[in-house]
Order: C-alpha cells, then structure tokens, then sequence
C-alpha cells in the first residue's frame, strides 16, 4: 500500500517519530538505531514504510532503506518473530551485519540481540539462510566479463542470491558487483555481499 513517505520531520519519541506530508501527520513505529540516524527536528527526511494490519489495529513501521524493510519482512515471516524481536535484531546489528551473521551461521552472535535466545537465533539462522540463498543465479555471465579474479564462482552466486532476495536485479547490481570483485584481494562472501551493498546503498 505504501512504499515510503519524504516529508519533514516533526517529532522525534522512542519508539515513534513523526513526518509530515502534506499537512498529514505519519507517526511511525522505528526502532532506536534508525531514530538515531533519522536526523532532525524540522529535517526534510524519506522513510521507507511497511503497514502492519492486524485485528485491533494498523501501524507504519519505518526503515530507512528497502534492504531493511525486506529483511523485516524476511525475520517476520518466521514463526515466533514479530515486530518487537525484529525491532530487537535492528538495534542490535546493521542490516549487513545482521545477513553475514546469518550466512556465517553464527547464531552465537545473532543470540546477542536482546529478547533472542539461542533456539530462536538457531531458528533464525535456519530458515532465514534457505530464504536468502534459495534463489540460482547464472553467474556465467558475470564472471565472463571479468579479468582473472581471486573470487569463485560459488562466492559470486552466493552473493547474487542474496542480492536477489533483497529485491534487486541484475541490472541494478550488476556494475556494483564487478566493481568489487575486481577488487576483492581474497575469495570472501561476506566481503563481497557488505561492499556491494555499500556502493548500492548510495543510490
């Protein structure tokens, strides 16, 4: 229903804020890292949204990027998480961060995020891992295209899987993606998915 809202922000209170668009007032569920980030009172901001729909209710949770957002709806999507838990995971790592724990399996760490034991952290590392690597991605044409690299091709299609799960295609991440492979001076997932997402995150 709704993808984001740009509007200026008026009110900043744990766990909401405020962005006004169009003289209507959108009070947004966030949690604390993003409210840190968000900026200031009277800021001209854009905030990604998801609407929450239950019985008694209907919230706008916000986010500051779609990778965010769609990671929300990757952990909520697991039986047992909700909004507070997801929320917990967000305050306690970057959405990056968050992805190589789960690649990595290191559900040690993940159980760090407040209200997530270590059942719930195996749990997520489980289901979360096959929705995020399910996707096979032809990486043929990728590596064709490039110089002699010190990057597999199990690394490349294991990255572009996760790529793919956060919503973006090949056109979008295809120059990111090459970039940092020429680059990458060892054969790292995790190294390869966190630089890609931060040349895409500038865009």
């Amino acid at each position: 229903m709704y993808d984001y809202i740009k509007g200026i922000l008026t009110d900043k209170n744990y766990p909401y804020c405020t962005i006004e668009n169009n003289g209507i007032g959108y009070r947004l569920l966030v949690n604390s890292r993003i409210l840190s980030q968000i900026g200031e009172i009277d800021d001209s901001v854009k905030i990604y949204v998801k609407l929450i729909h239950k019985e008694d209710s209907m919230t706008l949770c916000g986010f500051k990027n779609k990778q965010d957002r769609i990671i929300f709806d990757i952990l909520t999507s697991v039986s047992g998480i909700g909004v507070k838990v997801a929320f917990a995971l967000f305050d306690e790592f970057e959405t990056n961060e968050l992805i190589e724990a789960v690649l990595d399996e290191n559900y040690k760490l993940i159980s760090k995020a407040k209200g997530v034991g270590s059942k719930m952290a195996q749990k997520i590392v489980l289901e979360i891992k096959d929705k995020l690597t399910k996707i096979d991605i032809n990486t043929d044409i990728i590596i064709s295209k490039l110089p002699k690299t010190n990057v597999s091709q199990e690394t490349i299609q294991q990255t572009t899987a996760v790529l793919e799960s956060l919503g973006y295609n090949r056109n979008e991440y295809n120059n990111a993606l090459e970039t940092v492979i020429k680059n990458l001076d060892k054969d790292d997932s995790s190294e390869l998915l966190k630089e890609t997402l931060k040349i895409l995150s500038l865009f």
